[in-house]
């Protein structure tokens, strides 16, 4: 099992009567996406804080890669890379400008610096802009200079506050095969409003509201408990009646709707097993000698399980 990278227990922060952080615990795991939900005000970012030593908790603590935010802070920030919602940048300074300030504050070695800092410009995206002022970057500029200057030091925690804030759709899908690639061996903790970045990135998710966790699994398990099952569409080349009897065979299945002919079927399913529907149903294609021309989880799942939980709780 991989290692645990980041383990809070028993967080609390309060702002005079409000309660911003209430007895929150949880771990994340070296090569683990997580991804916190939840609404504005909900204690999203002061839990990130705390994790990054910018904040002090009132009760509870955390330990990053064995190092504990209250005893040992100085070595937890040599641990993490954190950008913050608002990307702190000093607009005076060009990008490799302000990537080598960043370089030499985290005491990478001169040797190294140059090589480091290049990596980053190349990784990030940040060639066209290198010899531009960070005051007169771009929003989706801003962001990147803001991840470059997070994994300048190759940290092995991330700590990202709405990392893709500001870019459009293309530089988005970047971000996230960035984001993807690199937790291979590092632990991310990924904050957001937007579901579908929740959806298309991590691995698993947690819903924060009040200062309380109100959810805290995969995608898939919170729907299985929430929703009853997750729901999967698709189309199978084959004949209704021998799919459809297929498909009501599978393990797990709570519901199947059905409609085709002779040559091809649409279906859509309930799934309340703990099996990967899209491996699930390819088996079944492969088993049967059929084709599986399309299949995909409903994207709606994810908001419904969320709207469903925080309306409860």
């Amino acid at each position: 099992m991989a290692e645990v990278m980041i383990d809070v227990k028993e967080l609390v922060k309060t702002y005079g009567p409000t309660v911003a952080v209430d007895r929150v615990s949880f771990q994340v795991r070296e090569g683990e996406i997580l991804g916190f939900l939840g609404p504005n005000g909900a204690g999203k970012s002061t839990t990130m804080r705390i994790l990054t030593t910018y904040l002090v908790p009132d009760h509870g603590t955390a330990n990053i890669k064995g190092y504990d935010i209250l005893e040992q802070p100085l070595e937890v920030r040599r641990l993490v890379g954190y950008l913050p919602e608002n990307v702190p940048l000093y607009n005076e300074m060009h990008v490799d400008e302000y990537l080598n300030f960043v370089a030499q504050v985290r005491q990478i070695p001169l040797r190294e610096r140059r090589r480091r800092v290049g990596e980053i410009i190349e990784m990030v995206g940040l060639k066209a802009v290198v010899r531009k002022a960070c005051g007169n970057l771009s929003k989706g500029y801003r962001q990147r200079v803001g991840l470059a200057q997070t994994l300048i030091h190759d940290p092995p925690v991330l700590i990202l506050d709405e990392p893709t804030s500001g870019l459009d759709p293309y530089q988005i899908i970047e971000m996230r095969n960035l984001i993807a690639e690199i937790s291979k061996r590092k632990a991310v903790v990924f904050s957001t409003h937007i579901l579908q970045e929740i959806e298309a990135i991590c691995h698993r998710i947690i819903i924060i509201k009040n200062g309380r966790i109100i959810a805290d699994g995969t995608p898939g398990d919170l729907a299985r408990e929430v929703l009853g099952g997750i729901s999967v569409r698709g189309r199978i080349l084959a004949p209704e009646g021998a799919v459809r009897e297929s498909l009501e065979s599978l393990t797990g299945v709570k519901e199947v709707v059905t409609e085709g002919s002779d040559s091809q079927t649409r279906f859509r399913l309930i799934l309340t097993g703990q099996d990967d529907p899209g491996l699930l149903i390819g088996k079944l294609a492969s088993e049967r000698g059929w084709v599986l021309a399309e299949c995909a989880t409903e994207k709606s799942s994810l908001e419904d399980v969320y709207l469903a939980i925080t309306r409860r709780a």
